[in-house]
């Protein structure tokens, strides 16, 4: 592949990386404030508009059949249990620490495929998945002085996300990107809807409307950042710049929240980070022995 466009889809990943982390601040914000569900409901009502709009751009419909199939429930499943989990997360937990463990998503995906979906992983992936845990635990410390228990929030999120990834890869090919976002979306704003009932709604204010456009807005540009960089770039090229999501999130953490981190901290974030570069460089040896 030409390497401008490879250094074009690193630039593509570390701008989304970077709206996302701002879309975190807006909606560590607003979860001060605004119930869960509110916030859920709100965001994903936008989102699935916007993606809905895509969707009959590329000539196909929203409302049809292949919404029901198995993997794409699944999939919203996912989406839903880590879109929950990640807001209450972000309402009681530093950013960094959730950006931190957010971290150890890759590793937990390549895991659940070799334990539920046949894919082959050799012993230096697994040693690396390892560390990368190790590395989740020294974040989160249970038991220690410091531990958050509102910390394994991120926990159930990095498992939600990984359930929703590994059952895109089985959603079929005649189903668009575009859809899928739109049906995922959707599932988000049903369980928004879902939690209204037994939460005290909260008619957001100017500043609190702010806030939640502001969370669309970088959002939906950090989707589109990240499916451009994937789709311009070689994949094992720009994957890893996934991780410069924490860089902008401990700036954000210490500069727009005062937030500050120990060693210990920064220890585990960097175990998690390495053993997933060495994933990566692993799996993009493995393909290319292979031919791949």
């Amino acid at each position: 592949m030409n390497p401008a466009e490879n250094l074009r889809g690193i630039g593509l990943m570390s701008a989304s990386m970077a709206f996302f982390a701002v879309e975190d601040m807006f909606l560590k914000f607003a979860a001060q404030n605004l119930p869960t569900g509110q916030i859920l409901l709100l965001t994903a009502v936008f989102g699935f508009a916007f993606f809905a709009l895509l969707v009959r751009r590329e000539g196909n419909r929203t409302l049809i059949g292949a919404a029901l199939h198995p993997w794409v429930m699944a999939r919203n499943a996912g989406e839903m249990i880590g879109t929950i989990a990640y807001i209450t997360a972000l309402a009681s937990v530093p950013l960094a620490t959730v950006s931190a463990v957010l971290q150890a998503m890759p590793l937990a995906v390549t895991m659940a495929a070799a334990l539920f979906m046949g894919e082959r992983v050799g012993w230096r992936r697994w040693t690396a998945i390892g560390l990368g845990f190790v590395g989740v635990i020294m974040v989160i410390r249970p038991g220690m002085d410091g531990f958050r228990p509102a910390g394994l929030w991120v926990l159930v999120t990095v498992a939600g996300l990984a359930l929703r990834d590994l059952a895109s890869r089985k959603i079929p090919h005649t189903i668009s990107n575009n859809q899928v976002s739109a049906w995922g979306i959707a599932s988000v704003a049903v369980l928004g809807a879902g939690m209204m009932p037994f939460q005290t709604p909260v008619l957001p204010d100017l500043g609190q409307s702010v806030l939640l456009i502001g969370a669309f807005a970088f959002g939906t540009a950090g989707y589109w950042a990240i499916t451009a960089a994937t789709r311009v770039g070689e994949v094992s090229v720009v994957s890893p710049f996934r991780y410069s999501r924490l860089i902008f999130a401990i700036a954000i953490g210490t500069f727009v929240f005062g937030e500050s981190l120990d060693m210990l901290t920064l220890a585990g974030a960097g175990l998690i980070i390495g053993s997933g570069l060495y994933s990566y460089a692993r799996e993009r040896a493995r393909r290319k022995a292979a031919g791949v």
